[in-house]
């Protein structure tokens, strides 16, 4: 029956669309875009889909005797303004073309899929972010560790590593793929581990497997063994990237040779710098809408390479000294001579994407017009080379070295390829002469005709005697005689009449006829020939593949230390002293973000700070609210982060032991997906970073505590900075900033803590910020005042301070233990206002006074007028 059913709804459906259900098919979960002559239709769901996100109109056809079917198309020429939206919005876009020439065909024309585009797989200009990497990342879940995979198609560029969940969690907060794939199998192990901010994708389990991997690999890149690139013995890498490749066969994307190399994310190689750190230090994305990242400050590249990777240098600093000091040996360089930055600079601007450039001619998608960027960028990568030749510090001519001139595809570009091209090369237009004889002479025919109709025409006037005679073209006729009324008789006899026009008559002869044809066969031959010719020049620069990718590399770094060199220039930055001591030394250190936000003419207050392991490894900072603390946390570990990227700091002196982890616990947020308070989350980051320490690390910690009691809080923060001082392997360098005034005793107790404050100022009622770090500890915490400030009501803040008072008298007279239960009730006036009839006049008066609005002038009056009130009866 079901084969019965099957068959008559075939029956039913049209040919086209029987075409289109066995194409869907193939691809269930890909929004089908269906070339149907100029347009590209969607259907069915696809339809309503695409209605909705492109905002184009929906209909409906006829399905032969089925039912009718939702319909939304678009012009085929529209399509690059209309796939980014629908990628951006997280589809995958199966592209289904024509694969023959609807004019040379009878019934339907053959169609398939020729590229599916994820948000993760993409070439198209419109869809990728000029100075971000589009990542394609794949999971998968070993036995004991994670693999991970990392692929850019626009640039080549295919990375893996493996590690446990933490480790994995903290890549992909670091790249921010735009796609993540894993095993169908593992969508709960999924779903508990991580929490990505993009698309996902599940390929069949039978994917994720290590001899089918490794096989895609070695296929590949052409290779027996995977040692030479330094993943062999990394089965579970080996498995994520393997998906990844099985991943592009997939989505019809099958001459991948720009993906020449795969690389290991080596754990060792960089600082340790966990989610909550990258989130917590706002590297790259800031917390709040209006917020600034540090890549902000940092980036003032002049390419889309050095952009994208100056991302990766901020999530990824160095732990390697001798890597650290070339690039700020480079940056000092720059910054000596300001002529070889800015000439430097001059060339980088011209050089364009170059990365992506050569990544589209090795998958033959470049157009005229990006080859002549190719050979823009090319000719612009010279002076960059003769520049660092010429200077003697080794690091800079190590980079000039790097470059590759590729002067015959630069030369073969610059004779073969015209000036002025257009977008697609079936336009004709694009090459040079004398490149190619027949290209020559065929152009010779048809753009010589000119010349040749006006022979014709100044023969048959001398030979008619019709003086008005005149010879035109259109697209019906092609080329005719147009001759007016008053000259008909004098038409000879082999001009065969065409058009009857009101004034006149149009003729054709054989002469006409074949010259036109000889014109619209050359113009076609010419374009088959640029076609080819340009299609040749796009194989000679696919040799060069492997080198421009080189250069992409070498100038993305150049790029990047000459923005170093810039910002330091810029913002007073001087190059720190990165070594292999314990000690962390920084004298008027600065926040590079919040100094680049104050008003003009407000100079930022810079602080000391000293860590070491034999004297003062732990630093305990109180204070009040909004005084500074936070900012001095953040500001330490961001001037150690920009040294081990290798750039200047904001500071006047900086002499930094290397550091491998850093780990802060600054601010806090509810979790309220997985149930999780802001306590919760708060002792979930702390626990992380109490379970790795290290003897290079830097901790910084910020409000411990305060998510609890205050008993519970002072506790744990106790507690906390007890076992930082006295663990039995490691002293981790630790600011532990705190409004517990109560941990100023552990400086007595232990000998590598001292006690600091953030000053402020007391000037009558109010308090003025310093921002200033001093020695010992500060005894009051100013939060009515802050409350003050904030606007809250003056009853409320009026009501704290008496409350606080008393608090603190108790404290003093029983030690810690603090009487909440003995605060003087709210209400206690009310009972003296019951015992004298005078205290209800006062209570009016009272009642009736606004004291958030009232002036101090009219306080004084108000508070006259009561006085007087409350004198006895005999003195008024």
């Amino acid at each position: 029956m079901a084969k019965k059913a099957a068959k008559e709804k075939d029956s039913k459906e049209t040919p086209l669309m029987k075409q289109y259900n066995a194409i869907k098919a193939k691809h269930p979960g890909a929004l089908l875009l269906f070339r149907v002559g100029d347009f590209y239709e969607t259907f069915g769901e696809d339809a309503v889909i695409a209605s909705k996100v492109l905002d184009i109109v929906l209909t409906k056809r006829a399905n032969g005797s089925a039912s009718h079917i939702e319909l939304a198309g678009f012009p085929h020429h529209s399509m690059d303004s209309y796939l980014p939206r629908l990628v951006r919005a997280g589809y995958r876009v199966a592209i289904c073309d024509q694969l023959e020439d609807p004019k040379t065909v009878k019934g339907i024309v053959k169609r398939g899929v020729t590229e599916l585009v994820t948000p993760g797989l993409s070439f198209n200009d419109n869809v990728l972010e000029r100075s971000r990497n589009n990542y394609l990342a794949s999971v998968h879940f070993g036995k004991e560790e994670l693999g991970i995979s990392f692929l850019d198609l626009s640039t080549g560029e295919f990375l893996t590593s493996c590690g446990q969940p933490e480790y994995i969690d903290k890549l992909i907060q670091s790249f921010r793929p735009s796609e993540i794939i894993y095993s169908k199998g593992c969508r709960k192990k999924f779903a508990e581990q991580f929490e990505p901010d993009c698309t996902t994708y599940t390929p069949e389990d039978w994917v994720f497997q290590y001899d089918y991997a490794y096989e895609c690999l070695t296929k590949h890149f052409g290779t027996s063994s995977l040692k030479g690139f330094g993943i062999e013995n990394l089965p579970e890498g080996i498995v994520a990237a393997g998906a990844v490749l099985h991943y592009l066969q997939e989505t019809e994307h099958h001459d991948m040779k720009h993906i020449a190399q795969i690389s290991r994310i080596e754990e060792d190689h960089y600082v340790w710098l966990d989610k909550f750190t990258i989130r917590n230090l706002e590297l790259i994305y800031p917390q709040q809408p209006d917020g600034i990242p540090l890549i902000q400050i940092l980036d003032q590249t002049v390419t889309p390479m050095g952009a994208r990777q100056l991302k990766r240098w901020a999530v990824l600093p160095l732990k390697d000294l001798v890597a650290i000091r070339e690039r700020l040996d480079v940056v000092e360089s720059f910054t000596r001579n300001g002529e070889l930055l800015q000439e430097l600079l001059q060339s980088l601007r011209h050089i364009g994407d170059v990365e992506r450039l050569i990544s589209k001619v090795a998958v033959g998608r470049i157009n005229p017009r990006e080859m002549l960027q190719l050979k823009k960028a090319l000719k612009n990568t010279l002076p960059v080379k003769e520049l660092l030749a010429g200077c003697d510090i080794k690091p800079l001519q190590k980079l000039a070295d790097q470059l590759n001139p590729c002067q015959f595809l630069l030369d073969k570009i610059e004779e073969e390829l015209q000036d002025e091209v257009p977008l697609v090369s079936n336009q004709g237009g694009m090459m040079r002469s004398g490149i190619d004889a027949a290209l020559d002479e065929l152009r010779k025919i048809a753009y010589s005709g000119k010349d040749y109709l006006l022979q014709i025409q100044k023969r048959e006037v001398e030979r008619t005697g019709i003086s008005s005679l005149k010879i035109a073209y259109n697209k019906v006729f092609g080329y005719y005689l147009e001759v007016t009324n008053s000259h008909k008789d004098k038409v000879p006899q082999d001009w065969i009449r065409k058009q009857t026009l009101v004034n006149a008559e149009r003729y054709i002869t054989e002469e006409l006829k074949v010259y036109e044809e000889k014109i619209i066969n050359a113009e076609s031959e010419i374009n088959t020939i640029e076609q080819r010719l340009f299609l040749e020049l796009v194989q000679a620069a696919s040799e060069y593949v492997t080198h421009i990718q080189q250069n992409a590399r070498t100038l993305a770094t150049i790029d990047c230390l000459s923005s170093f060199a810039a910002i330091a220039l810029k913002n007073r930055y001087v190059r720190p002293e990165v070594n292999e001591s314990y000690a962390l030394d920084i004298e008027d250190g600065r926040h590079p973000v919040i100094e680049r936000q104050l008003p003009v003419g407000e100079p930022y207050v810079p602080n000391d700070v000293f860590l070491d392991k034999e004297e003062q490894q732990i630093m305990i900072i109180t204070g009040p609210n909004m005084a500074g603390k936070s900012a001095l946390l953040r500001q330490t570990a961001l001037i150690v982060l920009m040294a081990q990227m290798g750039s200047f700091v904001p500071a006047k002196r900086a002499q930094l032991g290397l550091i491998d982890k850093v780990f802060t616990r600054v601010g806090a947020s509810d979790n309220l997906s997985k149930g999780e308070s802001t306590f919760m989350v708060e002792m979930i980051e702390t626990a992380s970073i109490l379970n790795n320490l290290s003897d290079r690390s830097l901790v910084l910690m910020d409000e411990i505590g305060r998510g609890t009691s205050t008993y519970d809080g002072v506790s744990i923060a106790w507690s906390i900075v007890e076992f930082l001082h006295n663990h039995e392997k490691f002293r981790a360098k630790t600011l532990f900033a705190t409004h517990y005034h109560e941990l100023n005793q552990l400086s007595e107790d232990f000998s590598r803590i001292r006690n600091f404050n953030v000053s402020v100022k007391e000037v009558g009622d109010k308090v003025i910020f310093m921002r200033k770090l001093k020695e010992g500890g500060s005894e009051h915490s100013f939060g009515i005042h802050v409350a003050q400030m904030a606007g809250m009501p003056n009853k409320v803040v009026i009501r704290a301070n008496e409350i606080m008072h008393h608090l603190e008298k108790d404290k003093i007279k029983d030690g810690n233990k603090k009487k909440l239960q003995e605060v003087p009730k709210n209400n206690f006036q009310l009972n003296l206002f019951e015992a004298d009839p005078r205290f209800k006049e006062v209570e009016k008066v009272l009642q009736e006074t606004d004291i958030n609005i009232i002036s101090p002038v009219e306080a004084l009056l108000k508070l006259n007028e009561i006085k007087k009130m409350m004198e006895p009866a005999e003195k008024k």
